[in-house]
């Protein structure tokens, strides 16, 4: 789990990152941004899944924890895409 940020990334989130737009169907992993509060599971940090689709600003995520498959609905400045 991660705990701090390495010195160059700490402060204020890039606009790039909060803004960053995805597609139905594209994978992703879900990673913490520590300087965001709340209103990330910490127990779903490094999971992947797959986009299902968009609700207002946030994204809903379809992944698999264990043999369940779970949705949630998180911002993408949480949000990594996975390339291929």
């Amino acid at each position: 789990m991660k705990k701090r940020k390495k010195i160059r990334e700490k402060g204020k989130v890039r606009l790039s990152k909060v803004f960053q737009e995805f597609k139905k169907g594209d994978r992703v992993c879900l990673v913490r941004e520590l300087s965001q509060r709340g209103l990330f599971p910490k127990q779903f940090h490094g999971l992947t899944g797959t986009i299902e689709g968009k609700r207002g600003r946030a994204y809903m995520v379809r992944f698999k924890n264990g043999r369940i498959y779970k949705k949630l609905v998180i911002k993408p400045v949480h949000l990594k895409k996975l390339k291929g």
